[in-house]
């Protein structure tokens, strides 16, 4: 059964929990472990969600820096061509 059947179950499992008719005591308990399966198996995906991003993070917004400085030397280059280096 996936994980996400059985969150969906337990959702389930606490609403109607109150009307199944438990003493109050017993009806706390319930929902104290109910409470702690969902934080648990919540937890169990957010750890498969983190496996599955560890490729190789690019930021495009950075990528512009090193074309920048290529397009200025070529722009140096025209500005100047009579000019030539030491």
């Amino acid at each position: 059964m996936s994980k996400v059947k059985i969150i969906f179950g337990l959702g389930i499992w606490v609403a109607i929990l109150p009307y199944l008719g438990f003493p109050y005591s017993l009806k706390n308990i319930l929902f104290s472990i109910t409470g702690l399966g969902i934080i648990y198996f919540c937890y169990l995906l957010y750890r498969d969600l983190k496996v599955g991003e560890t490729e190789k993070k690019t930021f495009d917004n950075f990528s512009e820096n090193s074309n920048f400085n290529e397009n200025e030397t070529k722009f140096q280059e025209h500005a100047n061509p009579n000019e030539k280096e030491i």
